[in-house]
């Protein structure tokens, strides 16, 4: 299943099938004015990357594989952890660094769901070295963004 981002228009597909059938670390899934939604999987030992996003709440599910779920408000104090697996969620407060490591023996697939945007529309990075390296990856002009923070890797 390919899912298509056609914007901020009405949109709907099963999502878990999605999320379970994406091979790509990412695929931006839909992209509207104010949130996105973004499918990834994680290879084994692989991790979605330290990260905080300092003007966006963030949503993770887990649709199949199993994570380390590690949070915190400085990349060296992460003082929330815990392991995760299908079904479960992973709600991120702006701010906060977190990071996802895959503890499983297959994949761990994952929809993330962003306010606001963060990726360009249809956007698709095969590996987390290539979205790294990606240097055309900004959200579209009619986004709307709450500022200009920019968010800290670690």
């Amino acid at each position: 299943m390919t899912i298509k981002d056609i914007g901020p228009k009405p949109q709907s597909f099963d999502i878990e099938n999605a999320t379970k059938e994406n091979l790509n670390y990412r695929s931006v899934a839909w992209s509207g004015r104010y949130l996105q939604v973004t499918l990834m999987s994680i290879s084994v030992g692989g991790d979605i990357g330290l990260e905080a996003h300092p003007e966006t709440d963030q949503f993770l599910r887990l649709d199949a594989g199993h994570g380390h779920v590690q949070m915190g408000l400085a990349k060296d104090d992460m003082t929330f952890e815990k392991d995760v697996s299908d079904g479960w969620c992973v709600l991120v407060p702006a701010g906060t660094w977190h990071n996802i490591t895959n503890i499983g023996t297959t994949p761990m697939q994952v929809y993330a769901i962003y306010a606001p945007a963060h990726h360009k529309p249809g956007k698709v990075q095969a590996t987390s070295a290539a979205a790294e390296a990606d240097q055309d990856d900004a959200p579209a002009a009619w986004s709307v963004q709450t500022g200009h923070a920019l968010d800290k890797h670690g």
